[in-house]
């Protein structure tokens, strides 16, 4: 048995990881699926065509429900003034420029019509964010969470989210990672702490059939 067997074992021994569900409005947030990320040559990136794919279902079925969808990404100054200590830590970040292709999302799940880039600096899409008040507006009680990073991105956006009173729900092969060793860990944590980590066709099979404001 490994390590990560061994902590799913204990989990399961202790009160951990109860469902939370799907709530009435759930929204669709697709994270950092932009070039940088999305490109395997970069070095931010990583081969992630299956969460590209799954993520592609979860946006088809949302906007076919007419249910509020957001997409991030992440850009910084040339200065990179405002990028902090995080540049500091990270220097690969240093390719995320604004207004390059680099921090555009990747032409395969695009968004459409009126659907929202949200442009942050920092790991999770509610840090120095209006994300909260699009949400409160839009009356969302769900946060469906696509994207990359698993251990990065994905999970301080999940661990807000249920800071900010979100039911969260994360699917696990909607989301990707350069590592598989990250990925899977903090899937296990989140599962454990922070929301439901199910399958892609557990959401569509559990989203509502239509949008009610």
């Amino acid at each position: 048995m490994n390590w990560l067997d061994d902590t799913e074992d204990r989990y399961d021994d202790l009160e951990f990881g109860e469902s939370v569900g799907m709530g009435d409005r759930p929204a669709l947030l697709v994270i950092d699926l932009i070039n940088a990320f999305t490109d395997p040559s970069s070095n931010l990136g990583a081969d992630v065509d299956d969460v590209l794919e799954q993520t592609g279902r979860l946006l088809e079925a949302f906007r076919e429900r007419d249910l509020p969808r957001y997409f991030t990404t992440v850009a910084f100054e040339e200065s990179y003034g405002d990028a902090g200590m995080f540049v500091e830590k990270v220097p690969a970040l240093k390719e995320l420029r604004l207004g390059t292709d680099r921090v555009e999302v990747d032409e395969r799940i695009e968004p459409i019509d009126d659907e929202r880039v949200i442009l942050k600096k920092y790991a999770s899409a509610f840090f120095g964010t209006d994300l909260q008040s699009e949400l409160t507006t839009n009356r969302v009680d769900t946060l469906v969470l696509a994207g990359v990073t698993t251990s990065g991105c994905v999970r301080a956006t999940a661990v807000d989210s249920l800071q900010h009173g979100y039911r969260t729900i994360v699917p696990a092969d909607a989301v990707g990672d350069r590592a598989d060793g990250p990925h899977r860990a903090n899937l296990l944590d989140i599962d454990a702490k922070y929301g439901d980590v199910v399958p892609t066709e557990t959401v569509l099979e559990e989203i509502p059939t239509s949008s009610e404001k």
